[in-house]
């Protein structure tokens, strides 16, 4: 035999939240709130509605995500070669669920040396050109943070 817990009946017009304090059932649109969400309330739902013999039923997964903390980048490899800087960069997070990251520069009509869609991304510029900036996005289904990368002059340090 299965068995379900009850979040809220709702008969002849009156709701019985099973868990005041946890949830909040909302009547004007028939919408569950789930208080303080945490990772555990990620999981099946399912809703139900009887009207006479008939009984309709819906399955609802809930995902509950962690939002992205602020990027940090990591200088990875810098070298000085045939007089081009080259640099490889990695852009993470300390906590996110399901994080993607993307690489773009401070002017979005152009792809220039900035653009990539990992965490990683290898930069080649002149060693006297510091002024191109690349910004790193983390991204998950709920959130998006920035983090920008200024060049310095390139050096065997």
């Amino acid at each position: 035999p299965q068995r379900k817990q009850v979040l809220v009946k709702y008969s002849g017009g009156n709701p019985i939240n099973h868990f005041q304090g946890q949830m909040s059932f909302h009547e004007s649109d028939f919408s569950l709130e789930i208080l303080n969400t945490s990772r555990q309330d990620g999981q099946l739902y399912e809703y139900s509605v009887s009207k006479g013999p008939e009984e309709e039923v819906q399955q609802i997964q809930l995902k509950v995500y962690e939002p992205v903390s602020h990027p940090s980048i990591q200088i990875l490899r810098r070298e000085l070669t045939n007089g081009s800087c080259s640099i490889t960069l990695n852009c993470t997070v300390e906590r996110g669920d399901e994080v993607s990251y993307s690489w773009g520069s401070q002017d979005s009509r152009t792809s220039g040396p900035c653009s990539g869609n990992s965490s990683f991304l290898h930069l080649s510029y002149p060693p006297w050109n510091t002024s191109t900036a690349c910004i790193c996005t983390a991204t998950n289904p709920v959130s998006s943070r920035v983090t920008t990368f200024h060049p310095s002059e390139c050096s065997h340090e």
